[in-house]
């Protein structure tokens, strides 16, 4: 064991390229934790080291761990389309539901401080009213006009009696040309508001709003009008925002403050606005509070509104409200925060209206459809699962199938239960399979058949002079091309030799046989065909040799030529004779179709005579050297189409210079859109090059055959066969 384990040790190595870097910066990142703890600039250093090595290790994770994600977890498809989902289908709802809350929650939180400012409005609007009640009683009472029981309307002390709101303690003091003037009218408060300059003589004749003075929050209006002896009478009313007005102005809303403590800033400053002469001890907010003043927190009223269930969360909102300084006219704002609940808020939205059967039925409409909302969410869900599910059960099938095909397991096949496109795609890939196995086997198939038309074409290769020996007077050439992998074609040259004594040859040659012929058809069966007729022209002729052989043993005579009656090839001398007795062999052996066409000549070496015989081959062309071109076309019908045939014979003397052009059909057939090659163009090629070669003038009609049929395919199998007279 402990063996196995160095060697486990002994073969790691780090990791290299970029998880090799997130390795290193690791493993110095946890030595520079260590290293930290040392007290002191030494401590320091290293902390400063690792924060740098911390900052570069999160830049080489951040695209290791994209590499990972994009190779690893998004390599399956499962998990793409689950990515996909929650981008393109729960994405969206998240971000709508998100923006719908935020906005409500806005909206809310709006709402609220929009009442409690509508509450500080419909206050001053209040105190406005009665205020502009008031001045006119005030005038009088300074001008002397008598008014009956003026405290049957106005309390000694003020107070404003509503049935909708709690009673709140008001202050009121009349100035006439900016002094105080003692009246019934007027009130002491504890705090009583002195009349700064901005406000000797307003524009309009009227203020009302939230002021700021030393501290302390009012609620202030002033209404002024002329005397009829010219002189300026003000009233200013005032109600101290204490703990009582703030309770009422968040009944049924929760909890609000205003925190002038937070004073945000002058937004209009008022230049020649100059401290009231009449209360030298006011000065602005912020130095009141640095000496102290008792008043100069926050002011808050109301209490935190409980949850009535688990949706009805807490709304905190944070706005300003308006506020002016009382000894400069300087407009500011200071934050006014509301804490309310979307319950109450909806209380005072719809107030009575939320009672009654229509109003339940809103209310059951509005479950209902959320829940039916909720279900279609849920089912869309379920639906998107099954379709995910469906589609990656597929993928992994045809996945798994290709490594089984892979593998070599051509009889795997997908289990398809389902009817849909997937399921198609499944069969067509079992199909895809089953043709490929059939594939598979027709290619092992086709390859045993190619092996053996290749042996086939091996074996018809030797069937061919496979080294031509021309005799003294007489040049030989022969070419063949196949159409395919073997040919129907046939050509042979069989040279005879003098017989000697002892029953031995020597090597002078007498004359030769030259055969050329075609199959009725191509490819194997023509092929097969041509090796009967092979093997029965030369049957014929190896059986006159060993005819006349025989003979000569058996009478023990060693007599010449002319004693024997001639040489052993006294019997191909006749072709006619041969073309008779192979269109009986072949008529007799091979089905009723099946025919060839064949030219077959004897060459005597010794006369230079030429006798042939031509049973339906296309007649072989003989060149003269004065240009003179000699058909020979003297014989009969194709062999083994018909039984009991005769064949005629022709014999004539060839001259020197003469060329013998025997060809098959595959010569002169080829066609393009100049029509076919023709004998005039095989004899024009042959008569150019007629001093060359023979192989060379076969070469030359070769490239002009392939020049006429182009990128064509070959049509048929070209035999050529040249002989030249010496």
């Amino acid at each position: 064991m402990e063996t196995a384990s160095k060697s486990r040790w002994s073969e790691w190595r780090p990791p290299s390229g970029l998880a090799g870097a997130v390795f290193w910066l690791a493993a110095w990142f946890c030595l520079l934790f260590l290293l930290r703890m040392i007290p002191g600039s030494v401590g320091t250093f290293f902390t400063v080291i690792q924060w740098l090595v911390g900052i570069a290790l999160a830049v080489t994770v951040i695209p290791l761990t994209f590499r990972f994600v994009r190779r690893r977890m998004l390599w399956s498809l499962r998990n793409k389309l689950v990515l996909t989902y929650l981008l393109i289908g729960l994405a969206p709802v998240v971000l709508f539901v998100a923006f719908v809350l935020i906005s409500a929650y806005i909206a809310a939180g709006q709402f609220a401080i929009h009442l409690a400012d509508s509450r500080l409005q419909e206050e001053l609007a209040q105190m406005s009213n009665d205020n502009s009640h008031r001045i006119g009683m005030a005038a009088q009472l300074i001008e002397g006009v008598p008014i009956p029981s003026p405290r049957a309307s106005f309390g000694t002390d003020q107070t404003i009696v509503t049935t909708a709101r709690p009673r709140l303690h008001r202050e009121s003091v009349v100035y006439v040309n900016g002094a105080p003037t003692q009246t019934d009218i007027s009130t002491k408060g504890k705090t009583p508001l002195g009349l700064p300059a901005w406000a000797a003589e307003l524009k309009g004749g009227q203020f009302q709003g939230l002021v700021l003075d030393g501290g302390e929050l009012f609620l202030t209006v002033v209404n002024q009008r002329k005397l009829s002896d010219g002189r300026l009478l003000s009233l200013v009313t005032s109600l101290e925002v204490d703990t009582p007005v703030m309770d009422m102005i968040a009944a049924g809303l929760g909890r609000v403050q205003l925190r002038p403590e937070d004073r945000l800033g002058s937004a209009d400053t008022n230049s020649n606005a100059t401290p009231n002469a009449s209360r030298p001890k006011s000065v602005r907010f912020r130095a009141r509070d640095q000496v102290g003043n008792k008043n100069a927190a926050s002011v808050m009223g109301g209490e935190q509104p409980p949850a009535v269930n688990w949706t009805d969360i807490q709304v905190n909102f944070l706005s300003t409200v308006g506020v002016t300084d009382w000894d400069t006219g300087e407009h500011d704002t200071i934050p006014i925060k509301v804490d309310s609940r979307p319950s109450r808020l909806y209380n005072q939205l719809f107030g009575a209206s939320l009672g009654g059967i229509v109003t339940n039925v809103y209310r059951i409409g509005l479950i209902v459809l959320c829940v039916v909302f909720g279900l279609i969410e849920l089912l869309a869900l379920i639906m998107a699962i099954r379709l995910s599910r469906t589609i990656t059960t597929s993928v992994a099938d045809l996945y798994g199938a290709t490594q089984k095909i892979d593998k070599g397991e051509l009889d795997h096949r997908i289990g398809v239960t389902r009817e849909d496109q997937l399921a198609d795609l499944s069969r067509s890939f079992n199909k895809m399979t089953g043709s490929l196995q059939r594939l598979m086997h027709e290619q092992k198939e086709k390859e045993r058949l190619q092996n053996e038309i290749s042996i086939a074409q091996e074996v018809q290769a030797n069937l061919f002079p496979r080294q031509i020996t021309s005799l003294p007077t007489l040049e030989l050439h022969g070419i063949c091309r196949p159409a395919r992998s073997v040919s129907g074609d046939y050509y042979d040259f069989l040279v005879f030799h003098e017989a000697a004594h002892n029953g031995h040859y020597n090597r002078r040659e007498t004359g030769v046989g030259i055969a050329i012929g075609d199959i009725s058809g191509k490819g194997i069966s023509a092929a097969l065909l041509m090796a009967t007729l092979h093997s029965a022209v030369r049957a014929y002729r190896f059986a006159s040799e060993e005819l006349v052989f025989s003979e000569s043993v058996v009478d023990g005579l060693l007599a010449s030529r002319d004693e024997r009656g001639g040489d052993c090839d006294e019997l191909f001398q006749s072709p006619g004779r041969i073309l008779s007795l192979l269109n009986r062999h072949l008529y007799r052996s091979t089905q009723p179709e099946k025919y060839a066409t064949l030219f077959l000549a004897h060459y005597d070496a010794g006369n230079s005579t030429l006798t042939y015989s031509n049973a339906g081959q296309l007649p072989p062309l003989v060149l003269g050297r004065d240009g003179t071109v000699r058909r020979l076309d003297r014989g009969g019908t194709v062999v083994g189409l018909m039984d009991g045939m005769r064949y005629e014979e022709d014999r004539f003397k060839m001259r020197s210079g003469d060329i013998l052009v025997a060809y098959s059909d595959g010569v002169t057939e080829p066609e393009n859109d100049f029509g076919e090659f023709g004998e005039e163009r095989l004899m024009e090629v042959v008569s150019r090059y007629r001093d060359q070669p023979l192989h060379v003038i076969s070469n030359q009609v070769m490239q002009a055959l392939d020049a006429w049929i182009g990128a064509d395919e070959q049509p048929d199998d070209i035999t050529l066969v040249l002989a030249r007279q010496v």
